[in-house]
């Protein structure tokens, strides 16, 4: 998986007993080294991504993607924040186009698009892994909330006008800057976070206590390589 990575990752891998393997990502576009992540069952990737709040660099869905069809392991792209980008970016297409292909797993998380953050409603194009999936529901919790089911459904059909989308705000662009001027001091390409090197000095807890930020995550907790980050959050009521 990525390094840094969404905290809850590591949670699936342990509760089956797997190793993990680390992908570092690189400022000043966070991209994953594909070619050298080692072979595994699975591949995980996250753009937009959380916590560095990057959109997937030019072609980390290309060569080196592609060539990971040959070690028979899955690919989980979380898509979580894939509508929410800024400043006219395109968040990319996913993996492998659209067509479900044998060696894919395509994660497609819909609930934050349509503000169902809490309900952790996605898609998978893998009948093996559905298989697996299904026989897991069936034993851990039977199955999804219908009308959790029915109203992801309803918004996969073409409601586009309840879409969450990223619009630039004061916040945003008081707490960034662009890569080029600054590439290792702010970063907000896409999500509805601001990762954040923190100045000398100042760390998570002091950022509270001074500027009285509202929730503040330290990038220690998101990854060992993280520690001086932080990230915050630009949501709103």
């Amino acid at each position: 998986m990525p390094d840094p990575y969404y905290p809850d990752y590591p949670s699936g891998p342990a509760l089956a007993g797997a190793d993990i393997g680390l992908v570092p990502l690189h400022a000043p576009d966070w991209a994953p080294d594909l070619e050298a992540a080692p072979r595994a069952a699975a591949l995980y990737l996250n753009y937009p991504s959380n916590p560095v709040c990057g959109v997937r660099a030019a072609g980390t869905f290309g060569r080196p993607f592609a060539g990971r069809s040959g070690t028979g392991g899955a690919v989980v792209h979380d898509a979580a924040y894939i509508d929410l980008v800024y400043d006219g970016r395109d968040a990319g297409e996913l993996p492998g186009g659209r067509r479900p292909q044998k060696d894919r797993c395509r994660n497609v998380v819909d609930s934050k698009t349509y503000g169902m953050a809490g309900w952790r409603v996605g898609f998978v194009w893998h009948a093996e892994i559905v298989e697996r999936i299904n026989l897991l529901n069936d034993h851990n919790r039977v199955g999804i909330f219908r009308p959790v089911q029915a109203g992801n459904g309803a918004a996969a059909h073409g409601t586009a006008g309840l879409r969450l989308r990223a619009r630039p705000t004061p916040t945003r662009g008081a707490a960034t800057c662009s890569r080029k001027r600054c590439p290792s001091r702010s970063f907000c390409e896409g999500t509805f976070y601001v990762w954040l090197r923190l100045p000398g000095g100042l760390t998570a807890e002091s950022l509270l206590a001074r500027a009285h930020a509202s929730a503040v995550a330290p990038g220690e907790a998101l990854a060992r390589a993280a520690a001086g980050w932080a990230r915050l959050s630009l949501a709103v009521t």
